[in-house]
């Protein structure tokens, strides 16, 4: 007979990761009654060479991600991450450094930072060997199909069978679980494609991310630790076809023209990935022992650097109501408790997704008077103290609704 486990997380991204790692170690639970977990995940990264090139692919994890990540057993285990402490901000109608531009500093806030940048493969390998090392089973195998019954869901995969009370679906935009259990999303095309790269500066990057809203996308170089810097660059479709077609001398030439030199001239250092832009918002979350994290559930403009942020506290929230429910002794499954993490994190990534449409709307591509009132708007914000606030606390992630293990103190050291 097959064993029935508690949770079966199907993605081992850092969402699902951060999930299986929160549940192996039971954050909040009884020691005593452990989650039985399993995470499904065929392609397992090893964690890279301390000397091995920055990967261009990576993410802002804020305060709150920071706390999560903490509670899951694997910040310790993230290397070279570069901590930003200044976001400057522009539109292409202003210099970089002028009265227009907004700054967000942590000082001002009494934070030592705004954040880190941290390679992708990083934070996922270091996310599932804390899952591991917490007891955590890893199967490597593909996911072909479930079957969702009055106890239990049962799982086929390429190397057999499995069964758990609840199935996480973390497998990403394409979610092959979404589809099975027939949940339904509302999705549009940005028309942009995104490039990202390493790149050398010509000045130092001050421990800030710098980003440049133009008429036909918007430009962020995010510093990393070995001083060069990784871009995101979200362009018009037809914009981001030329870019990737021309030589890295004709690409930089175009790259210094686009960031207005603000950290003078560059240079590339790594190749060039690009992959387009979609909004996606799945309209239930959960169903009868389903549910949906990260870019299952939502995918947002990479602008604000908010995606993975929003999937690790939907793992976080999700993992507290299901550790509430085994204290009272309720099936992880429940679509009571499912109901209730649908709820809570919809609206928190209803709210984010709206602003940074509107972001992306009116000063990436706005053209009329309120996009011209928005723009300007980046120099009122920047002599609003209390305006920085709020904008400061979204980014770290500290306003808003927030599950226990987001909410907890840094630890010493």
């Amino acid at each position: 007979m097959t064993e029935i486990l508690d949770v079966l997380v199907i993605g081992g991204g850092p969402v699902g990761a951060c999930a299986a790692a929160l549940l192996a170690r039971g954050v909040g639970a009884n020691a005593t009654t452990p989650f039985r977990v399993a995470l499904l995940e065929p392609n397992r990264p090893q964690m890279p060479a301390e000397d091995a090139p920055i990967d261009p692919r990576v993410v802002a994890i804020s305060r709150s991600s920071e706390r999560v990540l903490q509670g899951a057993g694997a910040w310790d285990a993230i290397r070279r991450s570069s901590p930003y402490e200044r976001m400057r901000i522009w539109h292409e109608t202003v210099p970089p450094i002028s009265p227009g531009s907004l700054v967000f500093d942590a000082a001002d806030v009494g934070e030592p930072n705004l954040g880190y940048i941290v390679e992708n493969r990083v934070l996922q390998a270091a996310l599932l060997d804390a899952f591991v090392a917490a007891g955590g089973r890893l199967e490597a195998a593909q996911f072909v199909g479930l079957q969702i019954g009055a106890d239990a869901v049962t799982v086929k995969t390429s190397a057999g069978t499995l069964a758990a009370r609840l199935v996480i679906g973390a497998d990403g935009a394409q979610s092959a679980v979404r589809q099975a259990v027939g949940l339904t999303t509302d999705s549009s095309d940005y028309r942009q494609t995104a490039i990202v790269a390493t790149v050398a500066t010509e000045r130092p990057h001050e421990r800030t991310a710098w980003q440049r809203f133009m008429r036909n996308g918007t430009l962020a170089f995010l510093p990393l630790a070995d001083a060069t810097s990784s871009i995101v660059w979200s362009a018009d479709n037809d914009l981001a076809s030329v870019l990737l077609g021309t030589s890295a001398t004709a690409f930089a030439a175009e790259l210094d023209h686009a960031s207005d030199r603000a950290l003078g001239g560059t240079r590339l250092v790594s190749e060039r990935a690009s992959f387009s832009l979609r909004r996606l918002a799945a309209h239930h979350y959960a169903a009868q022992r389903v549910a949906l994290i990260g870019d299952a559930a939502h995918v947002v403009h990479p602008l604000a650097g908010q995606g993975v942020n929003l999937g690790l506290l939907d793992a976080a929230v999700l993992v507290e109501l299901l550790v509430d429910a085994r204290r009272e002794k309720e099936d992880p499954g429940a679509l009571r408790v499912l109901r209730h993490y649908e709820r809570w994190r919809k609206s928190e990534v209803a709210f984010m997704s709206s602003a940074i449409d509107a972001f992306d709307r009116f000063l990436a591509h706005g053209r009329g008077p309120i996009s011209r009132m928005t723009q300007k708007g980046l120099g009122w914000v920047n002599r609003s103290h209390e305006l920085k606030r709020f904008f400061v606390s979204r980014a770290l992630g500290t306003a808003g609704e927030l599950p226990q293990v987001a909410r907890r103190r840094r630890s010493a050291g």
